[in-house]
């Protein structure tokens, strides 16, 4: 009987407590004026968008400030954009307008965002903006809805079959691959961009002429133009396209002032055995930021004037046969999504398919080498045609035959901070390779580095693809 009395005092006790913890939940709905939304953003604002080419995602949060629980009476698009519509997820439902969506009391929800836009018929970059627009206890509250849309040509695995130009009006966006055939050059014009979609490439056996300035530099990158979080643009993102391949028989390609970033496997170019004519000519260029290699190149004469080639899951640069001329270029990794085990430089001799050897011959002349790995292969250079003049090193060393008036252990103090996805090749004030050049290894091509400085300015040269401009500490920070 006792422990019958007792299993009763449990279940009226458990009763009470229930009553208890239930009556301190208020499940009323609020219906007074001043009991409104919060917002945890007042714009949602899109980066630039590919009119025709769906968004990303953006969201954002809506908060019930209120103990007592909110009916929102509305949530919808005002429709104000005439080029494009925005589209919603509410808490988890699709749709472009939503009546009586609840919210308990101290409560949020998330609303999805994503646009759709028409194309703008203009070359720039055009502002559409709408508003997203909730009605609460009668009162009326609006969240900003802006993108940018740009309109591009697009290429869809097209062959290029007789000379053609691609101008800075819109940029181009390529999708599977684009060939450039034997004997058609193909001219890109100063401020193009070449945007590649997911595993697009492009294959050249004619020729390319790209011809970017300073101030109106040539993109080759991913059509990515969102950011992976907060103010981080997807640059940092390897492997988001193919990359650029030169196949034999091209020849004569030069680019200018080309940036290209993002890649799988960089650009490559190969040809028959030619060093006598130069295959590729890159001139205050920058590749960077590859899922394998920058540059590959083999058997073929390929220039490198004032050019920075960095970031790589494997070798920045490879050279296997052929010849090769660098001169005041950063060859540098810090690669963000690995720590890299290739050499930064790999050098080789090449066996051609009858037993024969093609001896590579390369020239560096006041570059730069460095980075989280070692600088070039392992191996003395006592058999190979390989010279470094007035070079930076990390490593410890000593010159030779093959290495002369060379910087060892130094340390060119790059503005790169990984950590925080700052990738910047520039000197910094304490540097080593500052005045530390010869002036008769540059050639005429290499004066101004690719911001236009000029690097004889000062009388004395700095090593590497850029001129080094003092920087205050408030700059540095």
């Amino acid at each position: 009987m006792a422990h019958t009395r007792y299993l009763l005092w449990v279940a009226v006790t458990a009763c009470l407590a229930m009553l208890t913890f239930s009556s301190c939940i208020e499940d009323g709905f609020t219906t007074s004026p001043g009991d409104v939304l919060a917002f945890n953003k007042d714009t949602v604002a899109f980066d630039t968008v590919i009119t025709l080419q769906g968004t990303t995602t953006k969201q954002m949060v809506v908060y019930n400030r209120s103990k007592k629980q909110i009916n929102i009476s509305s949530i919808k698009v005002a429709g104000l954009a005439t080029k494009g519509h925005f589209h919603l997820n509410v808490d988890g439902v699709r749709g472009d307008e939503f009546q009586n969506v609840e919210i308990r009391g101290n409560d949020s929800i998330f609303i999805f965002i994503e646009a759709t836009l028409d194309e703008m018929e203009k070359n720039e970059p055009t502002l559409l903006e709408d508003r997203l627009e909730f009605v609460t206890n009668g009162v009326s509250q609006k969240v900003v809805l802006t993108a940018w849309g740009q309109d591009v040509v697009r290429l869809y695995g097209d062959t290029i079959s007789r000379n053609r130009r691609f101008t800075a009006d819109k940029p181009y966006l390529i999708y599977d691959t684009v060939y450039v055939s034997e004997g058609v050059t193909l001219t890109i014009d100063a401020g193009a961009t070449l945007l590649f979609h997911d595993k697009a490439a492009m294959r050249c056996a004619g020729k390319m002429l790209a011809n970017g300035t300073a101030e109106d530099p040539i993109f080759f990158r991913g059509d990515r133009l969102d950011r992976v979080v907060g103010s981080t643009s997807f640059d940092v993102m390897s492997g988001q396209w193919g990359g650029i391949i030169f196949t034999p028989p091209t020849m004569n390609n030069v680019l200018k002032h080309v940036i290209m970033k993002g890649s799988s496997i960089g650009m490559h170019c190969s040809a028959y055995g030619d060093t006598i004519h130069c295959a590729l000519k890159l001139l205050n260029c920058v590749l960077t930021n590859s899922a394998s290699t920058c540059l590959a190149t083999a058997t073929c004469y390929v220039q490198l004037i004032g050019t920075e080639i960095s970031d790589a899951a494997e070798e920045v640069v490879y050279f296997a046969g052929g010849k090769v001329k660098a001169s005041q270029c950063t060859f540098a990794n810090y690669y963000l999504f690995k720590v890299p085990s290739y050499p930064i430089v790999n050098i080789f001799d090449v066996e051609y398919t009858d037993g024969s050897i093609g001896k590579i011959r390369a020239d560096f002349n006041n570059c730069i080498l460095y980075g989280l790995y070692s600088e070039i292969n392992e191996g003395k250079l006592d058999d190979f045609n390989v010279y470094m003049r007035y070079c930076l090193f990390k490593s410890p060393g000593t010159d030779d035959a093959h290495f002369i008036n060379c910087i060892w252990e130094g340390d060119p103090h790059f503005l790169t901070v990984r950590d925080d996805y700052i990738f910047d090749y520039r000197l910094g004030n304490e540097s080593d390779a500052i005045g530390k050049g010869n002036p008769d290894l540059c050639p005429a091509e290499a004066r101004y580095d690719r911001y236009g400085n000029d690097r004889l300015v000062h009388g004395a040269l700095d090593l590497g693809a850029y001129v080094w401009i003092p920087i205050s500490d408030e700059e540095i920070n």
